[in-house]
């Protein structure tokens, strides 16, 4: 297997940087008491592409005047003697003071060093990539895929992990934010500043307390980001207009959800929301290596089958007592994104990777005689997902491997047309990870489950942490990475398994 790991002595220095407190080499640069006011949520970078990125941060303090002036810089070198671009851009008030910026003219496939100024203060110093050229012959892509990091369910050692490694990309497949109130009851070290979302002010305070950790702060300023949501940055289990308490209000509560997602993260101005609509839907080409894809399964999903009585959301549900469960117009992603998505398949690339939010094999929760499934994911949507094999099928994506998110548990399944013929030919691989934080369902109830899913090679709800990658033409490596005691910052890692896609054969192997 090749070393997913480059340079050991300076992941080691990282690791002991974050484990005492301090910050990456690359965001030391800002030790002024008045600087970690001003840029107490960090900085970002994110949507590289060959010539431009996006650049994020956002200014904080109760003085603020409604309108600032902040300037940024992005050089060649950590020590900005070679400027690439600089640039001004006015944190406004209504945009809770948040900065994207947006370079342009980049070299491809190189590395860049970026900061913000703004009253007299200096931000951290960043570190970001742009992609190789899409017609450029890449060796290899290293990234690593992460979700669902509840604040009050446990540290962010794996950030602090994923912070010492070499990265090109990270891919966050969803709730980065939970809306929820901490329990009352609850003696976690943690906890959630306020009750549960509501407002837009609630919502811009709680990510403000999510951007606050340092370990996540050190992640955002070592690689750029690709990012799309789950469902906890607005409610858990909404489904378009519905939410899963059928609040009649809830179009308000979606809008300002999606608002104060857009402000905390690094899209572009000209992804700013309209409404609840956010379009977050992406493709990336790699050079020639990979094509990377990302979609979007809440806005547009009909609402799930079969809920709980009175409420909206997912349920367990045996197939036999939810016919609707099959209908052949479902759909998880809306007839727009299901039709992009068909022409989006390359032919050409070695590779195919597609991120969203949620495992997309079949989980049979039940037995062979009697079957279950949970509502609020692919299985609730069963057509949605033949539809999204055919055509992938169709298109002749090379080497597809789906990634995902959302269940709190490692899975590495097979994805087939048919999961009840054990000879039916596997047509991708897939990858879904566990949680950063986020607690899991009991590990046992998982593993009674596999025995009637036998295209799981792996899965295991009992750890946490993030998947990481490395990929070249001829093979896709997979290192699952696990957190030894999720209540400590500075935890040791472990690796849960591994595993290797080689080009040209369909489903993952343990390595």
């Amino acid at each position: 297997m090749v070393a997913l790991m480059h340079d050991p002595s300076r992941r080691r220095y990282l690791a002991a940087a974050l484990a005492a407190g301090s910050a990456p080499l690359f965001i030391r640069h800002a030790g002024a008491a008045e600087a970690g006011q001003r840029f107490a949520l960090g900085i970002a970078s994110g949507c590289p592409r060959p010539e431009r990125l996006v650049l994020w941060t956002r200014l904080m303090g109760e003085d603020l005047p409604a309108s600032v002036p902040v300037q940024w810089e992005l050089a060649e070198d950590e020590a900005f003697g070679r400027i690439a671009a600089r640039g001004s851009e006015t944190a406004l008030a209504e945009d809770a003071h948040s900065v994207h910026a947006e370079p342009q003219g980049l070299k491809p496939d190189r590395w860049y060093w970026y900061r913000f100024s703004a009253l007299g203060t200096r931000s951290p110093v960043g570190r970001t990539r742009t992609a190789p050229a899409a017609d450029a012959v890449v060796a290899s892509l290293r990234f690593a895929i992460a979700s669902c990091q509840r604040w009050d369910h446990g540290a962010y050692a794996a950030w602090r992990d994923m912070a010492g490694q070499e990265l090109d990309l990270v891919l966050f497949l969803g709730d980065y934010i939970y809306e929820y109130a901490s329990q009352l009851t609850s003696n976690a070290p943690r906890r959630h500043a306020g009750g549960p979302c509501r407002t837009l002010a609630d919502y811009r305070a709680r990510y403000a307390q999510y951007k606050s950790d340092p370990a996540l702060q050190a992640m955002h300023a070592r690689a750029p980001w690709m990012l799309t949501w789950d469902d906890h940055e607005i409610e858990n289990d909404y489904a378009a207009g519905q939410s899963q308490t059928l609040d009649p209000g809830f179009a308000r509560r979606r809008a300002d959800a999606t608002k104060a997602y857009w402000e905390h993260q690094p899209f572009p101005k000209a992804l700013r929301p309209q409404d609840t609509e956010l379009r977050i839907v992406d493709q990336l080409d790699w050079g020639r290596l990979a094509r990377l894809i990302t979609l979007d399964d809440r806005q547009w999903r009909d609402p799930q089958a079969c809920p709980k009585p009175g409420r909206g959301g997912s349920n367990t549900v045996a197939l036999a007592d939810c016919p609707s469960l099959l209908a052949p117009g479902r759909t998880l992603l809306g007839a727009a994104q299901e039709q992009w998505l068909a022409r989006s398949w390359d032919a050409e690339r070695p590779w195919n990777l597609l991120g969203q939010q949620t495992l997309m094999t079949r989980m049979n929760w039940g037995t062979a005689a009697k079957p279950s499934y949970w509502t609020d994911g692919w299985d609730g949507y069963p057509a949605a997902r033949q539809r999204l094999l055919q055509g992938m099928l169709a298109a002749g994506a090379r080497n597809p491997v789906v990634l995902g998110g959302d269940v709190h548990a490692n899975y590495v399944a097979d994805l087939k047309l048919d999961f009840d013929d054990p000879k039916a030919p596997v047509l991708a691989s897939e990858f879904c990870g566990t949680s950063i934080s986020s607690q899991g369902l009991l590990n046992e109830r998982v593993q009674r489950a596999l025995a009637q899913n036998p295209h799981i090679r792996l899965g295991r709800s009992d750890e946490r942490g993030y998947m990481l990658f490395q990929l070249t033409p001829g093979r896709l490596e997979a290192e699952l990475r696990s957190v030894l005691q999720p209540w400590d910052a500075a935890s040791e890692m472990r690796v849960q398994a591994r595993f290797a896609v080689e080009a040209g054969r369909p489903g993952a192997q343990e390595a």
